[in-house]
C-alpha cells in the first residue's frame, strides 16, 4: 500500500504507524529528475503488513521534518539521506554527516541523476566530531580502521579510565562504494551479481531479498519448490556463519582448539555448499523467478555436523573460563534493543521475538520458531541464540529436503508483467535484510535501496560496551559480528 503525502503530514502519518506496531524498515531518497521525493516503508508482523508513504519534494528546497523524535533508526536514515541526495531533515538532533566523505566538496550528492563523476580528493572537511571525555585518568584508545583481518575499515575510539570503556564511538563509512547507484539502468538478471556482493557471507540473503523485490514489483508468482530450495539455501548461509562466530568467540576468550574443531565444520559446510551449488558461498543459485541447484545436501551429513556442533558448545560451556567470560558480559537490554531497532541474532539474545521468517515469510510452509534458553541480551546470550539456531536450521532443512522429493530447480513459468517498485524481505544470518526496486519505463531499475540488519545495530555495539572494560571489546565485537561492507553501500 502506497501513501502520497505534503512534507508536513508525514511526522502525524508515521507516528499513527509506529503506535500500531510498525516497524520503520527503509527510509530511501529518490532523484524523480524532475524533482526529489522520499519513501518511508513501515512494515509489521502477524500478518504480515507493509506500508510505503511517499512524500514528493522541492528539488529547489527538498525539506522534510526530521522524524529522529520518534524513531531513533529514521534520524540515521535522514542523515544518510541527507548526505547521500541534499534532502534536508528539517529540526534533526544531530544534524551532522553519516556517510559523507570528508573530503567530498560541499553540496555534492553521489545519489543525485546530475551528480557527474566522482570528484578528485580535496581538503579534510574539518576534524571527526568525536566526543570529547574529560576527566581525571582518562585517556584515549583509538583502534583502526586498518584492522589485522580482511575486514572493511572501522575506527574505535575509547575514552577509558583504568579498563573500563566510559565512551565508545564507531566511526564507520570510510569506503562508500557507490553499490546502489550501479544498479541503476540494469535489467533485474543483471542486478544479481551486485546483490550478491552485497556483503560477500551474506550472499543468498541479499540476493534472495532482491529478487523477492524484483518479484513482488512485476507481481511474479513463484513456485513453491523454488521458495523451499532458496529456504535451504537460506539456512545453509545461516550455518557456516554461525558455527564460524561459535568457534571465533571460543578463540576470543583463548580457547583456540575449539576455534580449530568450528573451523573444521564450516569447511565442511563450505564443500557442501560447494556441491550444492557449485559455489563454496552459494552463488548462482538464486535467479528472478525461481532457483537451480546441483544437489540436495545430504540430511544425514547435516545431522552429524549438529552433533559436532553441540559438542563443541557443550565443551564451551563446561569451561569456566569461558562461561566467565560470556556470562554477563557487554548487557544490551530488550528496551536498549527495542528503542535501537536491533535485529536478527542481537535482538532475539536481547528478548525481541524479531525474524522475518515467521514476520514476513516467503514459504507457505509453517515452521516453529527457534526457542532460546538466554535472552539477557550478554555474550553468553548471543553465543546460545547462534547455537540454538543451528539445530533449528538443520531441521527446518531436512523438513524442506522432504518437501522437494529430490526437486533440484524450479522456475516461473507465467510471463512477467512490467511492475512499478516492490519490496523483498528476508531473515539473514544477521537479521533482517530489506531491499526495494523501483522500475523505469523501458523495464530496467531506476533504483535499488538496500538495507542490512547491520545498519541497525551497529549503533548497540557502544551501547552494550558501556561500563565493560577494554579486554572485552573483541569478544563483544564477534558477538555481535556486524557488516562493514553491508553498512558502508
Amino acid at each position: 500500500m502506497i501513501t502520497t503525502l505534503a512534507p508536513a503530514e508525514l511526522p502525524e502519518h508515521a507516528s499513527s504507524l509506529l503506535a500500531q506496531g510498525y516497524r520503520l524498515a527503509l527510509v530511501a531518497g529518490h532523484d524523480d529528475i524532475d524533482r526529489l521525493r522520499a519513501v518511508y516503508l513501515f512494515t509489521a508482523a502477524a500478518p504480515d503488513r507493509r506500508l510505503e508513504l511517499h512524500v514528493p519534494l522541492d528539488p529547489d528546497a527538498p525539506e522534510v521534518p526530521s522524524l529522529a523524535r520518534l524513531s531513533f533508526a529514521a534520524g540515521r536514515f535522514e542523515r544518510e539521506m541527507h548526505d547521500l541526495f541534499g534532502i534536508v531533515p528539517a529540526d534533526h538532533p544531530l544534524p551532522r554527516r553519516l556517510v559523507r566523505h570528508f573530503h567530498w566538496p560541499q553540496g555534492w550528492y553521489p545519489m543525485l541523476t546530475d551528480a557527474g563523476d566522482p570528484p578528485e580528493f580535496g581538503d579534510l572537511d574539518g576534524p571527526y566530531p568525536f566526543r570529547t571525555v574529560e576527566g581525571p585518568g582518562v585517556y584515549e584508545i583509538p583502534v583502526g580502521p586498518v584492522h589485522a583481518g580482511m575486514i572493511g575499515p572501522g575506527h574505535f575510539r575509547f575514552s577509558v579510565v583504568g579498563e573500563t570503556i566510559l565512551n565508545l564511538k564507531a566511526r564507520l563509512w570510510f569506503v562508500h562504494r557507490g553499490l546502489e547507484k550501479l544498479f541503476h539502468g540494469r535489467i533485474p538478471e543483471d542486478g544479481i551479481e551486485l546483490a550478491e556482493r552485497v556483503s560477500g557471507d551474506t550472499s543468498v540473503g541479499h540476493t534472495l531479498a532482491f529478487c523477492l523485490a524484483v518479484e513482488d514489483a512485476h507481481r511474479l508468482p513463484v513456485p513453491e519448490d523454488a521458495q523451499r530450495i532458496r529456504a535451504i539455501l537460506l539456512e545453509l548461509e545461516r550455518l557456516y556463519n554461525h558455527i564460524t562466530d561459535i568457534g571465533a568467540l571460543c578463540n576470543d576468550v583463548a580457547y583456540s582448539v575449539l576455534n580449530a574443531h568450528a573451523q573444521r565444520v564450516r569447511e565442511r559446510l563450505l564443500r557442501i555448499n560447494d556441491a550444492v551449488t557449485g559455489h563454496r558461498l552459494l552463488r548462482g543459485a538464486i535467479h528472478v523467478g525461481g532457483a537451480t541447484i546441483t544437489a540436495l545436501p545430504d540430511p544425514r551429513e547435516l545431522a552429524a555436523i549438529g552433533v559436532d556442533v553441540g559438542e563443541i558448545v557443550a565443551l564451551a560451556l563446561s569451561n569456566t573460563v569461558v562461561a566467565d567470560r560470556f556470562t554477563g558480559t557487554a548487557l544490551l537490554s530488550q528496551t536498549q534493543a527495542a528503542d535501537l531497532g536491533a535485529l536478527g541474532v542481537v535482538a532475539r539474545a536481547s528478548g525481541l521475538a524479531i525474524d522475518a521468517r515467521h514476520d514476513h515469510p516467503f514459504l507457505s510452509s509453517e515452521f516453529p520458531r527457534a526457542v532460546h534458553t538466554h535472552t539477557n541480551g550478554d555474550v553468553l546470550s548471543r553465543f546460545l541464540v547462534r547455537a540454538e539456531e543451528v539445530v533449528a536450521s538443520i531441521a527446518r532443512i531436512t523438513s524442506l529436503i522432504d518437501m522437494l522429493g529430490g526437486r533440484t530447480a524450479a522456475t516461473a513459468r507465467t510471463a512477467r508483467r512490467t511492475g512499478r517498485s516492490g519490496v523483498g524481505i528476508v531473515e539473514g544470518w544477521r537479521g533482517t535484510i530489506v531491499h526495494r526496486v523501483e522500475f523505469a519505463g523501458d523495464g530496467r531499475l531506476s533504483r535499488v535501496k538496500v538495507v542490512d540488519p547491520s545498519f541497525f545495530n551497529w549503533p548497540a555495539l557502544p551501547v552494550a560496551l558501556a561500563d565493560t572494560i577494554v579486554p572485552d571489546f573483541p569478544l563483544t565485537n564477534k558477538s555481535f559480528n556486524l557488516s562493514y561492507a553491508g553498512n558502508d553501500l
